[in-house]
């Protein structure tokens, strides 16, 4: 008899034991599953369509047949383009970028050459700049840089009875400071102003005047941004 009551027993606290267990299962976790976090896919990459403004700030020593032309100068025309450029982020902060254009100019004489119609030229002025872009001011995106400018002369037209007009191809130095205003994850608006330290040889009338002509442009440009 006594060896049923203690089966009985042990029956009794197994029971108890399941309904505990099964009860607990029920219950909610007091610990939670962490969320996984949202990851934004970060790119490196990012375009910019503006319009620039073309400002040189011109000089020039010329010579006729080897001599000083005393006072003569020359002035060019500003102009306004449409320019892309393509960035490509090393990190969230540095930055190189491209910038891509083409820009028509007119030459005439100034000073004692004031009214000479010289010629006109296109420029084709690629130029790679290393930036620092300021990341922590928000949607205000600030930035500096610092590049090389290789200038290419094209389509160049001698004017006001002149035989010829050359330009030589050159190197400059370039700065620049802009922001990015982004309204989104991907697009904003842009303003960006550069300085080339551009001073190509000239010759006209196959070198019967030459010398070098100081252009030094300002480049003002507004437009839109899109971040990949």
């Amino acid at each position: 008899m006594s060896h049923i009551v203690r089966l009985a027993t042990c029956a009794a606290l197994l029971a108890g034991t399941a309904l505990t267990s099964a009860g607990a299962a029920d219950l909610p976790s007091a610990k939670t599953a962490p969320l996984a976090p949202v990851i934004t896919q970060w790119s490196p990459w990012m375009i910019r369509g503006r319009a620039l403004f073309v400002v040189p700030q011109e000089s020039a020593k010329l010579k006729l047949g080897g001599a000083p032309i005393i006072g003569g100068d020359v002035d060019i025309s500003n102009s306004v383009v449409p320019e892309l450029d393509i960035s490509y982020f090393f990190t969230r902060n540095i930055a190189v970028e491209l910038i891509l254009g083409v820009t028509p100019h007119n030459v005439k004489g100034s000073g004692t050459l004031a009214g000479a119609r010289i010629g006109s030229a296109w420029l084709l002025p690629p130029t790679l700049m290393l930036q620092y872009h300021f990341t922590d001011l928000g949607a205000f995106k600030p930035y500096v840089g610092v590049g090389v400018n290789y200038t290419v002369f094209f389509n160049e037209k001698a004017k006001g009875g002149f035989a010829s007009f050359d330009l030589k191809d050159s190197f400059g130095f370039a700065l620049q400071a802009g922001f990015d205003y982004m309204i989104d994850r991907h697009w904003g608006i842009n303003f960006d102003v550069k300085k080339i330290f551009l001073e190509p040889k000239v010759k006209v009338n196959n070198g019967l005047i030459s010398g070098k002509v100081k252009i030094d442009p300002w480049l003002i440009g507004a437009g839109v941004t899109y971040r990949f």
